[in-house]
């Protein structure tokens, strides 16, 4: 193998190594690929799942409520003042206090729904250093057990249990319906490059045929079988075309900058698409679309709880307006003495019971006018609750007619697309041999540009149409199957 049999290899490994790295720049995506990418790293499905992880911390916050709670409480304190202190004869005096407390407490807390009171358990034990005497007490409490409870208030544990559980089932869903919108937006941007590219690409192959056009009409002008003003035709067309190469080539720029962005793509990432060649052909039965939605969609849940929600306002106003009373009650035992052992031997019986009442007298109309006008405002959460979903009726409705109708658009616009081909080909064909005029070739090649854009159309609404009926319903028609999201949730 001579010196020059080994350059060549090695330009040609070279060259081989450098095409490879340049495909391997390229990300080659088809319509699937691109949609689980979206759903994987996109930034829209990273704000969803942290706006569902907030419902979900939300929620476990709201059931720990009605879960008995245990706590351990200490309040030490240092006292060394000068206080006014009332004597055994009822006469007062101004006495220096030099003091050491301690405390603790431990304390079981149990909320109960149904009446909005609080149920507790505690014990406690303190102690009392008297610094300047050198003595030193305690004080017990082994057991006490208690209740408090507003008799007439608002239970918001009541209303939170009615609230809460609808709040976080709407999060659920509109976590996977976003999963599925994610995935039409997908769609959207997918087409819009794919246009993009295929805007390219025709206006490459316009500009090609219309510089070869030109370059033969030269000749034939020059032998006068063309006149002038064709001849002037065909170079404004050359220059349309080129004019159009360079709008194209900015257009996809655009494009492919934006795709990126959504992906969370790497700017420098060039992306090329595989454009589906055709869509799978089904109906989608619009009763079990209706009922999928209903169970699905997170919209019914959300119409529900913001009626929850206008009700408990309703009856809080009428909670604030009236009667209030709080109860408390507690029962246990005590004892004191000057060491720890005596504060547990032989303890005291102790019942203490407290009602506080609040009736308002003179409000000049704040609490009616409050109650009134949550009940205004519930009855206008009742319209815009039905109105709702009389529109969420209509909108499943009118998005299964349109899905059912786009397959044929599709197959239609694709049959027009190569028509159209086919005619530019024949109507080129003929202008060349002078049997056709430049303004027929002109109609050709913007059918032909027309119909391939209408194909690109009709398949990304198709598409869109799709996966925001996903969106509502929760179930893959495609596969007859329902959608099973992962929820994002790591305890």
């Amino acid at each position: 193998m001579n010196m020059k049999t080994k350059l060549y290899i090695l330009i040609g490994v070279a060259f081989c190594a450098m095409n490879l790295r340049a495909q391997t720049d390229t990300l080659l995506l088809d319509l699937p690929a691109t949609i689980m990418m979206a759903q994987r790293q996109s930034p829209s499905v990273q704000s969803a799942r942290n706006t569902f992880l907030s419902a979900y911390w939300a929620y476990r916050y709201h059931k720990a409520n009605y879960l008995p709670s245990l706590s351990l409480s200490s309040s030490p304190y240092i006292n060394k003042e000068v206080n006014k202190i009332t004597l055994s004869d009822g006469t007062a005096n101004f006495i220096k206090q030099d003091q050491l407390g301690a405390d603790l407490a431990l304390k079981i807390n149990q909320n109960i729904a149904l009446t909005g009171g609080s149920l507790f358990m505690k014990s406690s034990l303190n102690r009392l250093d008297e610094l300047r005497n050198k003595t030193t007490v305690y004080s017990s409490n082994p057991f006490v057990v208690g209740y408090e409870q507003s008799l007439f208030g608002y239970n918001s544990l009541k209303w939170d249990r009615r609230i809460e559980p609808i709040r976080y089932q709407e999060s659920k869903k509109r976590y996977a319906e976003t999963l599925e919108i994610v995935s039409a937006k997908a769609c959207e941007h997918f087409f819009a490059l794919v246009s993009a590219q295929t805007e390219l690409e025709m206006a490459r192959q316009n500009f090609a045929s219309a510089d070869t056009l030109y370059q033969m009409a030269k000749g034939r002008y020059d032998n006068g079988t063309i006149s002038e003003n064709e001849m002037l035709q065909l170079e404004i067309n050359r220059l349309n075309e080129e004019t159009n190469v360079m709008d194209a080539q900015v257009t996809l720029r655009e494009k492919m900058q934006t795709i990126r962005s959504f992906l969370g793509l790497e700017q420098s990432q060039d992306v090329k698409l595989l454009i589906p060649d055709e869509v799978p052909a089904f109906e989608v039965p619009l009763q079990q679309a209706m009922e999928l939605a209903l169970a699905n969609s997170p919209d019914p849940d959300y119409y529900r709880r913001v009626l929850k929600e206008s009700e408990s306002r309703l009856s809080q106003a009428r909670a604030n307006a009236g009667l209030k009373a709080d109860l408390y009650m507690q029962f246990g035992l005590s004892q004191t003495g000057s060491d720890i052992g005596a504060v547990y031997r032989n303890p005291m019986s102790q019942q203490s019971a407290s009602i506080t009442i609040t009736l308002p007298i003179l409000d000049w109309g704040r609490g009616k006018g409050r109650v009134r006008e949550a009940k205004s405002q519930l009855a206008l959460t009742n319209t815009q609750v039905e109105q709702g979903m009389r529109d969420f009726y209509q909108n499943v409705e009118k998005l299964v007619l349109q899905f059912n109708m786009q397959a044929r658009k599709v197959h239609v616009a694709s049959l027009t697309d190569q028509r159209a081909e086919k005619r530019h080909l024949v109507a080129r064909r003929l202008y060349i041999m002078g049997r056709n005029s430049i303004l027929d070739l002109n109609a050709a090649i913007s059918d032909k540009d027309s119909a391939r854009r209408n194909h690109i159309a009709t398949m990304q609404t198709y598409w869109s149409l799709y996966y925001m009926l996903r969106s509502m319903t929760g179930y893959d028609f495609e596969h007859n199957k329902e959608l099973k999201e992962e929820l994002p949730v790591n305890d």
